[in-house]
């Protein structure tokens, strides 16, 4: 079935942002891969999008453009023997990142309020 190529790709990019967070703390990362990789992770896991899930079909883009091609841009950015260790050590169940989810909910809520902030400087300059 369609759906289960779906799922199977879903559990594919969870297993990867699992991986990506203990890449994170590899000092052999590169710095500009972890801080791609902090966002990456920050946003695949916290509970606030920058595009709300119940607006029809653009709510869900985020989950499936944005997350698949930062974790794509990551990928390339860390080296294949970080990133081996890195899924070896998450298969084993290392990686839940939890603390990973308030930081990147924090980072979401920060840029809403500076979107917001602009949107109404704009709003405010044209009136």
């Amino acid at each position: 079935m369609v759906l289960d190529g779906w799922k199977e790709r879903a559990a594919r990019i969870r297993q990867e942002v699992r991986a990506l967070s203990l890449a994170i703390g590899d000092p052999r990362t590169p710095r500009i891969a972890r801080l791609l990789a902090i966002v990456v992770v920050a946003y695949a896991l916290s509970p606030i999008d920058l595009i709300p899930d119940p607006i029809p079909v653009v709510g869900y883009l985020d989950d499936v453009v944005l997350i698949p091609a930062g974790v794509i841009l990551v990928l390339r950015l860390v080296p294949p023997v970080v990133m081996d260790d890195a899924r070896r050590r998450a298969a084993d169940g290392e990686g839940a990142a939890g603390g990973l989810g308030r930081i990147g909910a924090a980072i979401i809520v920060v840029l809403w309020l500076i979107s917001i902030g602009l949107a109404g400087y704009l709003v405010y300059r044209v009136l």
